[in-house]
């Protein structure tokens, strides 16, 4: 098994949460025979651990969480301007 852990840090509790709640509901719809995903926050930080039984869906899971985190960063900017 491999796995990784991305961490993510903010400017306030209240942006991490929904950066958190965003992306929280993928992880059933994502999760696959060779991947799975847990997300935790801690205050100000969100935290993605990517399991995969191989390299390659560990990259291919860490990207994916990767790019919904970003869509979720985006998308709280937008409501903030």
């Amino acid at each position: 098994m491999h796995r990784t852990t991305l961490t993510f840090s903010y400017d306030s509790v209240r942006r991490a949460a929904i950066v958190e709640r965003s992306v929280s509901v993928e992880i059933g719809d994502i999760a696959s025979d060779r991947t799975a995903a847990s997300i935790d926050r801690d205050g100000s930080t969100v935290t993605v651990d990517v399991e995969a039984s191989d390299l390659v869906g560990l990259r291919a899971g860490q990207n994916t969480w990767l790019s919904l985190v970003e869509v979720a960063e985006g998308v709280v900017d937008a409501a903030n301007r």
